[in-house]
């Protein structure tokens, strides 16, 4: 895969998958521009990881959750770069509770960061990315599509964003944009590690034998930035291993 010359960019992009990701991005030739919403310190240790691996990377400060922020970063971009030819939507929270005490404030705050951006940016990016060649794909989970405890807010947000995945697709698919999802399974934070309790449980069910890296997402993410991508239009697709299929 080669997206030599390829501006992108990856929200939540300073830590853990959207770190995977932009990582991932760098490595097949694109410079990324990496969001991050608050920790100015952490995302000079993810820009410093980025450039020690060779990757190309910037910093961009902005709460996703805000669509004025949203709308100012894509604003800039356009203003300094005059393009942006691949966006991937990662950022998200989790604020475990069951559906029935989800408290307002934190579903909002949720919803604000998980579909937001897309809805706040659509329109930017119709305009941003080239005609033929441009890509978005959002991060979601597997808590999308089935029950998983204490998961209701962000699981509900991710459905949501799912569905905005297919008729963004439809409507920039006319111009060679594609929008895609890719639905990640439950994450190995430390894979270095034997996982244990819940986390052991699940790997134990999945058919491939382990839990989802970050680094398996980070690839089928990469893949959809394909040209040979092109022809794929609001799909969403399972990267959990196998673990969907014994459900």
């Amino acid at each position: 895969m080669d997206l030599t010359d390829r501006l992108a960019l990856v929200t939540g992009g300073t830590r853990g998958l959207g770190l995977a990701i932009a990582g991932r991005l760098c490595s097949l030739g694109c410079e990324v521009l990496v969001n991050y919403a608050h920790d100015d310190a952490g995302a000079e240790e993810a820009l410093e990881a980025l450039g020690a691996a060779g990757g190309k990377a910037s910093l961009v400060r902005a709460d996703v959750a805000d669509p004025d922020q949203v709308r100012a970063m894509l604003d800039d971009i356009e203003r300094d770069r005059g393009r942006l030819d691949i966006f991937v939507h990662n950022a998200g929270i989790h604020r475990p509770a069951p559906a029935t005490a989800i408290s307002r404030e934190a579903y909002d705050r949720i919803t604000a960061l998980v579909v937001g951006p897309l809805v706040s940016g659509a329109g930017h990016l119709a305009r941003l990315l080239p005609a033929g060649t441009g890509r978005v794909v959002a991060v979601s989970s597997t808590g999308a599509r089935r029950a998983v405890p204490d998961y209701a807010a962000l699981g509900s947000a991710k459905a949501a964003l799912e569905s905005l995945v297919r008729y963004l697709a439809v409507e920039l698919a006319g111009r060679g944009i594609t929008v895609n999802a890719v639905r990640a399974g439950k994450l190995d934070k430390d894979p270095g590690s034997a996982p244990s309790g819940p986390a052991a449980r699940v790997a134990a069910r999945t058919p491939a034998g382990r839990l989802t890296r970050p680094g398996d997402v980070a690839d089928v993410v990469a893949m959809l930035c394909r040209a040979e991508a092109g022809w794929i239009h609001g799909e969403t697709i399972t990267v959990d291993g196998g673990l969907h299929l014994m459900t």
